[in-house]
């Protein structure tokens, strides 16, 4: 009965001094404890502040410091910027190859020179060139022979000298005749001979040894020299030589997304080297129709002049494609655009309180100095675009 006497302890005692006994002020200690700790006043969770953005509103005196903007739909032509490599234009590109076999026995040009049209580029001992100049002598003389022999049965058969049948076959061995030197001498200005040599042939003068000459299908430059002097062409497989027209090149350039929606063929172009500030002119010349898998990017092949060749094959450059479709949105001078503490971009509206609303917005494409707002806004709504520091600023007091 010793213990329950110690929870009827007056509360007086309880405020004064403990009782002297060390048992007794321990469990008055423990008792008082354990009502404070089961006391219903106890809230375990703190109050949370909770932050409201509130409107501004400012004085006439502090409306003068601020510009506003009536925010309406408007027209612009987008401009997408992107990298590219130069490469040559295949149009006016080609890969010389060897026309007959043979050893090379002396190279004519170096790569960077600029070549005519048919101008020689490798000289090839070749036997094939000296096979078909004997095939083309050959079935001239034959041809040439046939039909004098034609012409001769054709006026023996008016004085019955021959049989129509002996006419009509002679007829037929000059028509093979000269089929037979056609087919020869095609096979000579496949080889690339020299013209003057064929018509030396044709009229029977005597010729020097001629050479067998690898010439330039086109007029351009040398870009590529892929022979030495020694090596053994195949012909129709061997690559000698390539030969381009460096006046105009092509740039493809890489477009990612939505911008590719935004370009169409025709759209003009403008290619930056990033030496000494030069910029050339292009225009869109073709879209690919499939997606490069391992960049995820469409190629957009940029048809470029090049004056005096300063665009080199493999070159990095800068493209800004100017779409000539026009677009419509919501722009706003970019001053207007402002970051809060998550550095997301919002702007102040104007309420009809004369207030104003911080309000949130997604930024679109950029225009020169307007960004177009993709959403947050609405045609009609005044911004604030000068002094909206000024308006944060009140904002925060």
């Amino acid at each position: 009965m010793k213990n329950k006497s110690l929870y009827r302890i007056p509360l007086t005692q309880c405020r004064g001094k403990f009782p002297r006994d060390p048992a007794l002020a321990f469990m008055a200690l423990a008792i008082i404890v354990s009502f404070a700790g089961c006391s219903p006043r106890t809230d375990n969770h703190a109050p949370t502040a909770v932050t409201t953005a509130r409107n501004v509103t400012l004085t006439a005196a502090q409306r003068l410091h601020i510009h506003l903007y009536t925010v309406a739909p408007s027209k612009f032509r987008k401009a997408i910027e992107t990298t590219g490599v130069v490469d040559f234009d295949n149009d006016q590109a080609t890969s010389v190859l060897a026309p007959f076999s043979g050893p090379v026995s002396r190279l004519l040009v170096s790569r960077g020179e600029h070549v005519r049209k048919g101008e020689p580029l490798a000289i090839v001992d070749s036997p094939d060139f000296a096979t078909a100049i004997s095939s083309y002598r050959k079935a001239l003389a034959t041809a040439r022979t046939a039909r004098r022999l034609a012409d001769l049965d054709k006026d023996l058969v008016q004085h019955n000298g021959v049989s129509r049948r002996e006419e009509d076959q002679a007829q037929t061995d000059a028509a093979n005749a000269e089929a037979d030197r056609d087919a020869a001498l095609q096979a000579l200005v496949s080889l690339n001979v020299d013209p003057q040599a064929i018509k030396d042939i044709q009229e029977g003068r005597t010729i020097a040894r001629i050479e067998g000459m690898i010439r330039s299908p086109i007029a351009g430059t040398v870009v590529e020299k892929l022979i030495t002097p020694g090596q053994l062409l195949q012909a129709g497989t061997t690559p000698c030589f390539t030969v381009a027209d460096l006046s105009r090149v092509w740039v493809m350039a890489q477009l990612f997304g939505s911008d590719l929606a935004s370009v169409s063929l025709g759209d003009r172009a403008e290619v930056q080297t990033g030496i000494a500030a030069k910029t050339f002119s292009g225009t869109v010349g073709n879209i690919a129709a499939l997606v490069d898998p391992s960049t995820r990017s469409v190629m957009v092949r940029v048809v470029v002049e090049n004056p005096g060749d300063f665009l080199k094959k493999q070159m990095y450059v800068r493209v800004r494609i100017r779409a000539r479709q026009e677009s419509t949105g919501l722009l706003v001078p970019i001053s207007a655009i402002l970051r809060d503490d998550q550095n997301l971009p919002f702007v102040y509206v104007a309420q009809p309180d004369g207030s104003f609303a911080r309000r949130h917005v997604t930024l679109g494409y950029r225009s020169g100095n307007q960004y177009d707002i993709a959403t947050g806004l609405q045609a009609g709504d005044r911004i604030v675009v000068e002094g909206g520091i000024f308006v944060q600023f009140m904002e925060n007091q």
